[in-house]
């Protein structure tokens, strides 16, 4: 059974041009293989899903110049050991439910961001023909939870969620910290992303900080968001990228200000209250992400506003950060803990200036 497998990847290997497989990057190769072997057919003492690279199927140059039927062949033998499942890849779930669930229970005072990005994240999983990678871009204060919505997201669609080999972060200020090396950061951007999506058939990009990406950095990889069936001979259509910035936070905050001026629900906030002065005022913004060809070409598919939290949201917030420690707590408690924060406008004290960013560090100071 195992060599009928191997033997058309061996020849395969056999076939291609060497230089196309750096010896480094095939040894990476076979160091992840043999560690399966190891720990899974030898059961040997190991933890096959360890974040030592040496347990991971390596991200790297191998697969940049390998075709993707071979790729393909070797996805199957690696199925044929166990590793995937009768849906398909097991790294991949899908967990519709759950996501549902997560962001009905987990997120609080955000109820566009609660059915927009539901809506987006199942109609694309249900469309496995859509003529474009999905791509969300959420907008609001930091603290709002556009980090933790990231993380729900890859939750309950990745079996690792966030730690899964098909889920990438990238962090503009980090990853890509110098202006002058923007050359250099378009490769390195590109080839990841290409080399994920030859390794997972679904992936998810989540790019913190975009407004300060810079904006020929988001147009190398433009085509990659594109109505496009391939680029370079390699699909993207089932990809989601996440843009993640605090771009448009002042026009949400006078939207959901004005509404509680005028004795209106923050609830009967919707879309065609935010949408068109979002997608305004990111294109009038400063920074790359506002100047890139993703804004003028239309290439977002969802604008997602997270509104600013209030008191209640933040006593939720403290109310949950107890509860993931396992600590007990009272109403007097969450309201010192909520009190704590700091809120504006000055006169009103409405909205926490902080989101729910610090409540975990917060509660240390209200421990016995």
């Amino acid at each position: 059974m195992l060599a009928r497998w191997l033997l058309p990847l061996v020849c395969a290997l056999s076939a291609a041009e060497a230089d196309l497989f750096p010896f480094g990057s095939i040894s990476n190769v076979s160091s992840y293989y043999f560690n399966y072997f190891y720990c899974n057919i030898w059961e040997g003492e190991c933890q096959p899903h360890q974040d030592d690279a040496t347990q991971q199927v390596p991200v790297g140059e191998p697969w940049a110049g390998f075709p993707q039927d071979y790729v393909s062949l070797l996805h199957q033998w690696y199925c044929s050991l166990g590793q995937c499942c009768e849906s398909g890849d097991c790294r991949i779930t899908n967990n519709i439910t759950g996501l549902e669930k997560d962001l009905q229970t987990k997120l609080h005072g955000q109820h566009l961001v609660q059915s927009v990005v539901l809506k987006a994240i199942q109609g694309f999983i249900n469309n496995p023909e859509s003529n474009k990678p999905l791509t969300l871009s959420f907008h609001g204060w930091s603290g709002t939870g556009k980090n933790f919505v990231a993380r729900i997201i890859a939750d309950n669609l990745y079996r690792d969620g966030v730690k899964s080999e098909c889920v990438r972060l990238f962090i503009a200020p980090f990853h890509f910290p110098h202006a002058r090396l923007v050359d250099t950061y378009k490769g390195q951007l590109r080839e990841a992303i290409r080399d994920m999506v030859l390794r997972c058939p679904q992936t998810l990009f989540i790019f913190d900080e975009a407004e300060k990406l810079h904006p020929g950095l988001i147009d190398a990889i433009k085509p990659f968001m594109d109505h496009y069936d391939n680029v370079d001979g390699v699909s993207y259509r089932r990809a989601v990228f996440l843009f993640l910035s605090n771009i448009g936070g002042a026009a949400i905050n006078d939207v959901a200000l004005d509404f509680w001026h005028s004795g209106q629900n923050r609830e009967d906030i919707g879309m065609e209250d935010l949408e068109h002065r979002l997608r305004a005022e990111t294109m009038e913004s400063q920074g790359g992400f506002a100047q890139s060809e993703l804004m003028s070409g239309h290439l977002i598919d969802f604008f997602v506003p997270f509104l600013p939290l209030e008191y209640r949201h933040v006593k939720l917030c403290a109310r949950d950060a107890y509860v993931a420690r396992g600590l007990e707590t009272d109403e007097a408690t969450l309201d010192e803990v909520a009190k704590a924060m700091l809120y504006v406008p000055k006169e009103e004290r409405l909205f926490s200036a902080q989101g729910c960013k610090s409540i975990p560090q917060r509660i240390n100071f209200f421990l016995p």
